[in-house]
């Protein structure tokens, strides 16, 4: 038979109260007193009602993280890393992680964001992938509702983040691919209402700009941060009658797409064609040929954010609201083959 809260309590001769806020952390109980409360409870084999304790405490200790993409993508690279640092960080301050997937803008993912703070299946959210103005942050906000994300909005509020600096890094990119003599250096981004499109293309055009390369719009294709999507755009600028030399992607799984197509083409990459990635997503070094990338440290990024996130839901102050992540330049064996167009 399981062992009560009133058991602990009589064991100790203190009230039920008492027990129960120590137990559940309440900042009212001596901390010598709470510390003999949880070892006794401990050692008595007392095992907490979570489901009565979270409506005690009015908190599910849980947060959520809805997926932004159109169908189920569990196995990208990118959304495992990233849901695998929430649920790791989750757990060590004791939260569960939730997670649902919605294609991004869609009636289903506001369906989904209302039931999850409505129904208060969750005491805060996580978000990633921002728009340049994201109903999102602004839904959340105007609900007073807890969540921090990766990457700012434009949107006028303040609020939690980790971030980069998308522009800066994706210069850095090109800064590489220009030194290796390559002059038609194409870029696959992202939909262009995303915040990391805006970034990653202003930052592709101030690098050929710094370099004295022109900008050929025909160069330059939306993608939609997938490796089918990457394939297929790469295979319409490896069709043009003056291809690129060198293609820079928006992600990582953009690349991997656009080494699909070179193979098809039987382009040697690293010497014929240079290709890099945005991410650093774990496994990106081992493809063939290793492929170069901004890396970005996606699982300590989601793990810092749900740190952020569980800090504001138990209100503890936080030592940064505005966290921002330097990553690295990893350059590998795509970018350097004996390609010379200077």
């Amino acid at each position: 038979m399981s062992v009560t809260i009133r058991e602990v309590a009589r064991r100790l001769n203190l009230s039920i109260t008492t027990v129960s806020r120590a137990l559940d952390g309440y900042a009212d109980v001596a901390e010598e007193t709470r510390q003999l409360i949880v070892k006794t409870a401990q050692e008595m084999g007392y095992v907490p009602n979570q489901a009565a304790r979270q409506l005690r405490r009015r908190r599910t200790d849980t947060i959520g993280y809805i997926l932004p993409a159109d169908e189920p993508r569990f196995f990208d690279p990118f959304f495992a890393e990233f849901t695998a640092g929430l649920a790791d960080e989750a757990a060590a301050h004791g939260f569960d992680l939730l997670v649902s997937t919605a294609p991004p803008g869609s009636q289903a993912e506001k369906q989904a964001y209302e039931r999850w703070v409505q129904g208060h299946k969750v005491d805060g959210m996580v978000l990633n992938r921002l728009h340049l103005f994201d109903w999102r942050v602004q839904y959340l906000m105007q609900a007073k509702f807890p969540f921090v994300s990766h990457e700012r909005s434009l949107d006028p509020y303040d609020y939690p983040t980790v971030e980069i600096k998308g522009k800066h890094w994706f210069s850095v990119l090109i800064d590489h691919l220009v030194s290796l003599g390559h002059r038609r250096i194409a870029y696959i981004g992202a939909p262009a209402e995303l915040k990391l499109q805006a970034e990653r293309l202003e930052g592709y055009r101030s690098g050929l700009t710094r370099h004295g390369v022109s900008f050929e719009p025909a160069l330059v294709i939306s993608g939609n941060l997938t490796s089918e999507g990457g394939y297929q755009a790469a295979m319409r600028l490896l069709a043009l009658p003056d291809p690129p030399t060198a293609i820079a992607c928006a992600n990582d799984a953009t690349a991997i797409g656009v080494l699909y197509a070179a193979h098809e083409r039987s382009l040697v990459v690293g010497e014929e064609l240079a290709v890099a990635g945005f991410d650093g997503i774990e496994g990106f070094e081992h493809t063939q040929p290793p492929l170069p990338t901004i890396n970005q440290p996606v699982y300590q990024i989601a793990r810092q954010l749900a740190g952020m996130l569980t800090a504001q839901i138990q209100s503890q102050p936080l030592e940064e609201t505005h966290v921002l992540i330097e990553p690295v330049l990893e350059i590998r064996q795509s970018t350097l083959g004996r390609h010379n167009q200077l």
